[in-house]
């Protein structure tokens, strides 16, 4: 079952890296529906990023509409924007951590 959302989200060609912002209207784990200001020139393979949920998935688009696609999410999904800044948080927190100890004297 899909969700129905307003996501801001950006569409990103993975032959030239090129980008173009779209919205996401439904989701599920499997898929999504997208919506731009035209679909022209829109590749069958594409990299989705959507901030508001700090996730980035691998995508198919499996059906077209004039201004709107459907996309299965592809199952090797590269690790999510989210994922990457919780390690890099949780790597400064001890970090942080450590220094805090040596400047009271523990470490």
């Amino acid at each position: 079952m899909r969700d129905k959302v307003i996501y801001g989200a950006v569409a990103t060609r993975s032959d030239s890296g090129a980008t173009r912002d779209c919205v996401v209207r439904n989701i599920s784990d499997q898929g999504a529906r997208l919506e731009f200001g035209s679909t022209v020139g829109l590749p069958d393979n594409l990299g989705l990023t959507i901030a508001r949920k700090g996730r980035s998935f691998s995508a198919n688009i499996v059906w077209r509409r004039a201004t709107a696609v459907g996309v299965a999410f592809a199952e090797a999904a590269p690790a999510s924007d989210l994922d990457e800044r919780l390690r890099k948080s949780e790597k400064k927190q001890r970090e942080l951590k450590r220094k805090i100890r040596m400047l009271l004297g523990e470490g």
